[in-house]
């Protein structure tokens, strides 16, 4: 049995993407930061609508215009296609860990 708790490295300098489904129309995906941020330049702008939640930790996203959304633990939201966003920060104590389903 997997759990999404669970083999979580203990080296985190780079963001880690997994897919952990994937079919024609959804793919879920466990995201793990600890203090990464999205580069300053270029947006996040997809083509499928994502259904975010944070398991763990705390982030910011950010989206084009300015308007900012701070997520704690248990905190989710969607995000439709093409609306530009980034992760403007993670807890640099704690690991972030975010659960994201594209459809």
């Amino acid at each position: 049995m997997n759990n999404i708790f669970k083999n979580i490295p203990s080296n985190l300098d780079n963001e880690i993407f997994e897919d952990i489904q994937k079919s024609s129309n959804i793919r879920i995906e466990r995201i793990i930061s600890k203090g990464q941020s999205s580069p300053d330049s270029g947006w996040y702008d997809q083509i499928e609508n994502e259904w975010l939640i944070v398991l763990q930790g705390s982030g910011i996203i950010l989206f084009e215009g300015g308007k900012e959304k701070m997520l704690n633990k248990g905190d989710y939201i969607n995000i439709p296609a093409h609306i530009k966003h980034k992760v403007k920060w993670t807890d640099p104590e704690e690991i972030t860990l975010w659960l994201a389903i594209f459809y």
